[in-house]
């Protein structure tokens, strides 16, 4: 068999584009001239937007959400969400306002009891708090229990102790807040999809006499995750037969639930496959209906992170442009020095094979006919 590398298309050729379709990996040679020419009427007509890009974002906007209160009751996943040049604004103007606060307050009581211009025998309710600044360097010092010696509550002054324990109590409350804040955020597993990586193609062939939609994954990290489980989505919009259209609407692609083909070891790239059969959502489509259908296929990888324990979810899609008819993919395991290597340079290796273009319906049909069955 004569083998194919396939490349890696640029995001900005994925779609329908004008251009795209001479920059496009090539398809099986039987198909390629007349997917080219079906496919041209509709290259200039507009880009497809996708619901989910190869790297796993969703390219859905909320908008003219009417009650955002729901958003402060949930303070903490809010504040853990936000981009990191809020969340570090937040993080500085909590600590920045407390200390403001405290200190134009020492300041005030200070100033009542005249701390500030003291008489002969003042007793003062603070050592050394003769100013704004005195003040300030007071508050820092004292929620942050730096403690420098030079300045400091007296015995005579209750009040003023109570207010060194508030302050402490809420610089505790703040610190656990933000330190808690900062910790998840940091620790989110979004990163760790990072590492996970799918095929940027589909490929149609048959396996153990079935016609398979088949891609690959893989994990990059010798650290591997915890019970992680495949499942895919076709996402595409359609009316119904009353008429009504049913835009983005979602249905499951079988990966193998039933025989536990979906729950995965993931140590070394896996093929995951699905069976076009009669409940398939792919059973009428041939190599030529399949340049014409609009839709898109999600998939999503979830599991558990060995190292933290957190639940990691790695998405990407393949839309109709990104499935190759009649390729496979090429092996990437072999045994050298009494251990398994994979060789990731082979991960998006494809190679042609034989596949009728007809569906799998058709090809179905015609084996029963050929057997006498109808």
């Amino acid at each position: 068999m004569a083998k194919s590398t396939v490349q890696k298309l640029p995001r900005q050729l994925v779609g329908d584009g004008p251009g795209a379709l001479e920059k496009r990996a090539p398809r099986c040679k039987r198909i390629d001239a007349q997917g080219a020419q079906a496919a041209a009427p509709m290259a200039g007509k507009y880009k497809r937007q996708r619901y989910v890009t190869k790297d796993g974002k969703c390219r859905v906007r909320l908008g003219h959400i009417q009650d955002k209160m729901r958003f402060l009751s949930d303070m903490f996943t809010t504040i853990v969400d936000l981009k990191y040049r809020w969340f570090l604004a937040i993080f500085t103007l909590c600590y920045l306002l407390t200390w403001l606060l405290f200190g134009l307050v020492y300041l005030l009581m200070a100033l009542i009891r005249g701390d500030l211009d003291p008489q002969e025998g003042h007793q003062a309710c603070f050592d050394n708090v003769d100013g704004f600044l005195g003040a300030l360097l007071f508050s820092v010092e004292t929620q942050r229990t730096i403690g420098y010696g030079t300045r400091s509550v007296t015995s005579q002054c209750p009040e003023g102790a109570i207010l060194v324990m508030v302050q402490s109590i809420l610089g505790s409350i703040i610190d656990a807040l933000m330190v808690g804040c900062m910790f998840v955020k940091i620790a989110r597993p979004k990163k760790r999809a990072e590492t996970l990586v799918f095929t940027q193609h589909c490929v149609v062939s048959q396996r153990d006499g079935h016609i398979c939609l088949m891609f690959r994954l893989g994990d990059l990290r010798d650290t591997h995750l915890v019970g992680p489980n495949i499942r895919a989505k076709l996402v595409r919009s359609r009316q119904s037969k009353e008429g009504e259209f049913l835009p983005l609407e979602q249905s499951d692609i079988n990966l193998g639930s039933e025989t536990g083909r979906d729950s995965l070891f993931l140590v070394e790239p896996l093929l995951i496959y699905h069976v076009i059969d009669a409940s398939s959502p792919f059973w009428e489509f041939s190599a030529e209906s399949l340049q014409h259908e609009e839709f898109e296929i999600v998939v999503i990888l979830q599991g558990t992170i060995e190292a933290t324990g957190m639940t990691c979810q790695a998405l990407t899609s393949y839309t109709n442009d990104e499935i190759l008819w009649g390729h496979r993919f090429e092996p990437v395991m072999s045994l050298v020095k009494g251990a398994f290597k994979v060789d990731y340079s082979c991960f998006e290796n494809t190679y042609e094979v034989n596949l009728p273009t007809c569906s799998a319906k058709e090809m179905y049909e015609k084996q029963q006919a050929a057997l006498g069955l109808i």
